[in-house]
């Protein structure tokens, strides 16, 4: 009776999750388009009076010729090239620039604004990612681990009647705000100031990045009328990875804290299972994730 009774919470959990992840996308969806979509057929119609005006001022073209340049400049920012400037504008496959596209490939951040055009690229570009995926996931997994080893080791070495609650909540608040002042808070400053963003779209572009959401609206080192550092890029990469291991322990903090947060809002456990589950855990403390305080 007592395991059917918990397998029936245990769909009613699954059942509330399904409910709640779907409402959550509806929520953003409608949110979206309250937001965006006025301001998109601004631009649109903005954009349709500037070509109108063009042919206006420039006789000698009609709309058909007009279109033809449209589709080839959007042909070339597709390809990766920046229609402004002119030919002597970097190379978007240097070595940095190259260096900072693999790491966007191997972290699945995938911003789309720099693809592979070459068929011999393209097939080297999926057998990369096949093997680099795992390999960038096995790499910031052991991160993980070694961070979370040097919180437990410090952990039992202040662990005394009282301290270990203070130590946890010391631990997290110390993780949290450092780890927000490197990754989230200094970096759009740089950004800011080398390239011409607000703060705000600094912190935008800096979070999109390393949450792997990459947009592709925003990106370091593509401005043709700057003149970048030749490690600008590869500096920036190198900065994702490791941001990424920190926001990726962020959101298994969250995961966690909010599945805590359901089984005690809509369970009733077995105190007998919670406490030998906490037990099991504390026995095996070399997992990735940072203790939660409870």
């Amino acid at each position: 009776m007592t395991l059917l009774t918990m397998h029936s919470r245990q769909i009613s959990w699954t059942l509330l999750l399904v409910l709640g992840y779907l409402f959550y996308l509806l929520l953003g969806a409608m949110v979206f388009q309250l937001l965006e979509k006025q301001a998109e057929a601004h631009s649109r119609d903005q954009f349709q009076l500037e070509k109108l005006k063009f042919l206006q001022n420039y006789t000698c073209l009609d709309r058909q010729a007009l279109e033809q340049f449209v589709q080839v400049l959007m042909e070339t920012w597709e390809k990766g090239v920046n229609p402004e400037g002119n030919s002597t504008n970097p190379s978007n496959w240097d070595f940095g620039n190259s260096f900072f596209f693999a790491g966007t490939v191997v972290t699945t951040i995938g911003y789309g604004n720099l693809a592979p055009s070459t068929v011999a690229g393209q097939v080297f570009c999926v057998f990369y990612a096949l093997f680099g995926v795992p390999l960038n996931l096995a790499f910031l997994n052991q991160l993980g681990k070694g961070l979370n080893a040097h919180l437990i080791t410090l952990e039992r070495w202040v662990h005394k009647p009282g301290r270990a609650q203070v130590f946890q909540t010391l631990a997290m608040t110390i993780f949290l705000t450092t780890g927000t002042l490197l990754f989230l808070v200094f970096p759009p400053l740089v950004f800011s100031y080398v390239e011409g963003w607000s703060y705000g779209e600094g912190f935008y572009f800096t979070f999109i990045t390393l949450s792997t959401i990459g947009f592709g609206d925003y990106v370091v080192g593509t401005d043709p009328n700057k003149h970048y550092i030749p490690v600008y890029r590869s500096l920036a990469a190198i900065w994702i990875v490791f941001g990424l291991a920190w926001l990726a322990m962020v959101f298994n903090v969250g995961a966690d804290m909010m599945e805590k947060f359901l089984q005690l809002k809509w369970h009733k456990p077995d105190l007998g299972l919670v406490e030998g589950a906490a037990t099991k855990l504390e026995e095996e403390p070399d997992g990735p994730r940072i203790h939660i305080p409870s």
